[in-house]
């Protein structure tokens, strides 16, 4: 097959995969895809532009909302042009530095959304928890640094990886198994020694994909602690209330994470459709999701969005 060469720093393309078995319906599918992805351009996009215009929303929560929304836009928009060539145009290749400028997007804004939604959680336990010192505590100063740090760990986090794959020879098929380059799909591809990616792998599912949920989990058992003991069961509510749009963005994030997690690890032999599908699943559907559910749940949102489209009808 013309997939499989025998070069290693040499190689200039990966060849990229659709849906296993059903490409002679790429055009079909490709228009699930193209309603999901436009969903989520649209979506993000106006979170981006009411939180931006409405002064009403510059405060700690819309803005971790505003940085939720540009990991999400940018996560669509690194894998938009690779999944849309390929279903609608058949194009499998990719050369190795775009392959690598994708891996790099991807895990980057990825991580960045796990770090925001960890960032959140922190605000809801300071808002309900202690919400005297909150306009203390989540100054522009301090939102200034946690947004810097974000970026600097999701950046820190991934160059590690990708200078420690592009250093070794890819010597067997270049066949991914997806329609985007993803770290543990192109490391399948080496023919050398990996276990200090493998190492290095262990430690950022560690730091990132392990820890960000366990802090998110204590921060909303603190919450917890504290809500049960508001004697006002209306109270209770509406803490409740205040943190469900933030849970529910946990739930659409960590769910399909755990689900490619666990088919990768406990039906490595299922069907490659499988595989394909969980991954697509946990890419797009957080990007989907998040815009809908803080505009359908979150009141201060949905008033910035009437403002927002009632201004532009009147000018």
């Amino acid at each position: 097959m013309s997939e499989v060469t025998n070069t290693t720093q040499d190689t200039v393309y990966f060849i990229l995969t659709g849906i296993p078995g059903f490409e002679a319906s790429h055009i079909w599918i490709s228009i699930p895809f193209c309603c999901l992805y436009t969903i989520s351009i649209m979506g993000n996009t106006t979170i981006l532009a009411v939180i931006r215009t409405e002064p009403s929303l510059q405060q700690p929560m819309y803005l971790g909302l505003f940085m939720l929304a540009l990991a999400d836009l940018g996560l669509t928009l690194t894998t938009l042009p690779t999944v849309m060539q390929l279903l609608w145009f058949n194009i499998r290749k990719i050369s190795f530095e775009a392959c690598f400028v994708q891996f790099f997007f991807l895990h980057g804004f990825s991580f960045m959304e796990s770090s925001v939604l960890l960032a959140m959680s922190f605000d809801r336990y300071v808002v309900i928890c202690r919400p005297l010192h909150y306009a203390t505590t989540l100054t522009n100063e301090v939102l200034g640094r946690i947004g810097l740090a974000i970026i600097c760990r999701c950046v820190l986090a991934v160059l590690p990886s990708l200078f420690l794959l592009k250093r070794l020879p890819f010597c067997h098929s270049h066949l991914l198994s997806h329609s985007y380059c993803l770290h543990q799909d192109m490391i399948r591809l080496v023919c050398a020694d990996i276990r200090v990616n493998s190492w290095y792998g262990f430690a950022l599912v560690l730091l990132i994909v392990v820890m960000d949920p366990l802090l998110i989990v204590l921060s909303y058992a603190m919450i917890l602690r504290s809500v049960l003991a508001v004697a006002s069961m209306a109270e209770r509510l509406r803490a409740f209330n205040n943190c469900l749009s933030h849970i529910l963005a946990v739930l659409a994030l960590y769910v399909p994470m755990v689900g490619v997690s666990m088919t990768h690890r406990f039906a490595k032999h299922a069907s490659p459709l499988v595989h394909v599908i969980m991954a697509n699943i946990y890419l797009l559907a957080p990007p989907v999701m998040n815009p809908i559910i803080y505009s359908i749940k979150t009141k201060q949102i949905r008033q910035g969005l009437f403002h927002l489209l009632f201004q532009r009808k009147v000018h």
